[in-house]
């Protein structure tokens, strides 16, 4: 963590609003979006630098709506006016963070990337640095296929020839019988040295999680996402047909230290989601302690948010893991003057953060 911020004192937050529009539609949470709203902070210290941070609940998944998160982002800005920046504010374990915990998880998440951002200009260092001292160069991307069975199949073997090792399929929104020929032609296509991961987003009853499961004996997948619509039998799932899940909403709401569930294989991280930088690291670390997997991922942010989604998954644990970036390739426009490098099979990490500090503010709108 930082240990230069001597004296630096908050002295003016800038508001903006931003409507991104998506190269096709997106359904999400049963919500069909054309584009993407979000806002943009930003925060000023008196020494000259500043910092930008990104709050954009997102439709479906969360609690607040985006009127509701302005007006609580503006109280909270405005309530630290005046306050000095201390290494406590970059600290996930400090107290700091423990004093936003009444505001909704996308404030959290814009507020805290903001300052974590200004603490960083100020002393000098990248965002990838603030969160650790030797943050890894690379981030390899999970990525994401969708589409009609044909269209996927396509879209893997193109992943595949372009170098990604990791990519990931929605199940859960056919049936099983479906998903189940899709997976296990998409495992042939794959072979061995791609890791395929599929995400249910709670779609199953128990007995279609075990149908899936038994139809798709075999086919090697690092793990299931959330597969039940009920997700305390998920113990007994993973009990039963030792099937590799995943934990994502599950997560959303719980405080990181109180996370026992070790019968998972992996945490999916979505910082937008589960309240901030701290918050995120934090459950990374419980997640690394009970021997589970890490896995950061988007919740379809602009270049802002995805920039910070980089710097901590280059950051946490000992091993790269391959990062959810790939819903960024979705944005028919962007916010920042250079648009992040996505798609791609991996993303260079300071690239990426030097694109991040640039924004284009003529595409945003000042509340």
């Amino acid at each position: 963590m930082l240990s230069e911020i001597t004296g630096m004192k908050l002295t003016r937050y800038d508001l903006y609003s931003y409507s991104l529009p998506f190269y096709r539609p997106v359904t999400l949470g049963g919500i069909t979006l054309r584009h993407r709203e979000g806002l943009l902070l930003k925060l000023s210290g008196d020494d000259g630098s500043g910092g930008w941070g990104e709050s954009a609940p997102l439709p479906g998944f969360s609690g607040e709506r985006l009127d509701e998160a302005a007006s609580q982002l503006r109280r909270l800005a405005g309530s630290m006016m005046g306050r000095e920046v201390t290494d406590d504010w970059v600290d996930p374990y400090g107290s700091f963070g423990r004093e936003l915990d009444h505001a909704a998880p996308s404030v959290r998440f814009g507020f805290e990337l903001a300052v974590w951002n200004l603490c960083g200009a100020s002393s000098g260092r990248t965002l990838p640095e603030v969160v650790t001292p030797a943050p890894r160069t690379v981030v390899p991307v999970n990525g994401l296929l969708s589409g009609s069975p044909a269209e996927v199949l396509v879209e893997a073997r193109r992943m595949r020839d372009t170098g990604y090792r990791s990519v990931k399929l929605k199940v859960g929104t056919s049936t099983v019988a479906e998903d189940v020929a899709l997976v296990r032609a998409l495992g042939e296509e794959l072979g061995e040295d791609i890791s395929l991961r599929l995400d249910a987003n709670r779609a199953w009853g128990y007995e279609e999680a075990a149908e899936f499961v038994g139809g798709t004996a075999g086919v090697r997948f690092e793990y299931v996402e959330e597969p039940l619509a009920d997700p305390a039998r998920l113990p007994g799932l993973v009990r039963h047909f030792g099937v590799p899940v995943a934990l994502d909403e599950s997560l959303v709401g719980m405080e990181p230290e109180k996370v026992e569930e070790t019968f998972a294989v992996a945490f999916v991280l979505k910082p937008t989601l589960l309240g901030g930088i701290s918050r995120t690291l934090r459950a990374a670390g419980r997640a690394l302690r009970l021997g589970v997997t890490p896995v950061i991922s988007s919740a379809y942010e602009s270049g802002v948010g995805t920039a910070a989604l980089v710097a901590l998954a280059a950051g946490i644990g000992d091993r790269p893991v391959a990062a959810g970036l790939d819903p960024y390739r979705i944005m028919a426009e962007e916010v920042l003057e250079t648009p992040l490098n996505l798609p791609a099979p991996s993303v260079d990490v300071r690239e990426t953060a030097d694109a991040s500090r640039t924004i284009d503010v003529r595409r945003l709108e000042r509340l």
